[in-house]
């Protein structure tokens, strides 16, 4: 849909070249002589790159609509991952580049938001924390203590993360998944 330069907005989604932008910013210029430029900061919504477009006034571009659904993430299977839609219980195939670094988070049953135009998936976007088990730990010794020094540890999903020393095998962490860094340990190791 043909949509006036002058009507986007931060968040609006475009399409360029059969690509799906998302606008992170528009900042409005009026230079002193000739039409008003518009800067976009646009990001690629199917490969995450971003760049900056500059347009003039009386410009048109193509708006597109997106939906948010929610999913459950179930299992993966081969280089997909399998999501359920929570109000249908249809069952969603997505590929492992989708996914790509937020696999390291995902465990059976996350509740995640998949990002649809039409019926093309674009993105999903993971909970902000999650929680995971930690199953492999190098050897801690009795005088590690709560200190900056971090070891690296892996986590149930296959991730690997910087801890602090004081982390063992079997403690549950709270981890930030924009991040993906480590917040608290939610329980210890009996």
């Amino acid at each position: 849909m043909a949509t006036d330069i002058e009507d986007i907005r931060k968040n609006s989604k475009l399409l360029i070249n059969a690509i799906p932008y998302n606008v992170d910013d528009a900042e409005f210029m009026k230079p002193g002589k000739g039409r008003a430029i518009y800067r976009l900061k646009l990001r690629n919504l199917q490969d995450g790159s971003a760049f900056e477009r500059t347009f003039h006034s009386g410009e048109k571009v193509d708006e597109v609509s997106v939906t948010s659904q929610e999913m459950q993430y179930l299992y993966k299977q081969d280089d997909h991952y399998i999501f359920m839609n929570t109000e249908t219980f249809e069952q969603t195939f997505l590929d492992e580049a989708l996914i790509g670094n937020k696999k390291g988070f995902l465990k059976d049953g996350t509740i995640v938001n998949v990002l649809l135009m039409g019926e093309k998936t674009l993105d999903i976007t993971l909970p902000n924390f999650v929680e995971l088990k930690v199953i492999e730990s190098a050897v801690s010794n009795k005088t590690d203590t709560v200190t900056s020094q971090a070891k690296m540890v892996v986590l149930e999903t296959g991730v690997s993360i910087g801890v602090p020393t004081f982390i063992k095998e079997g403690d549950i962490l709270k981890i930030d998944t924009r991040s993906g860094s480590y917040v608290e340990r939610i329980t210890a190791k009996k």
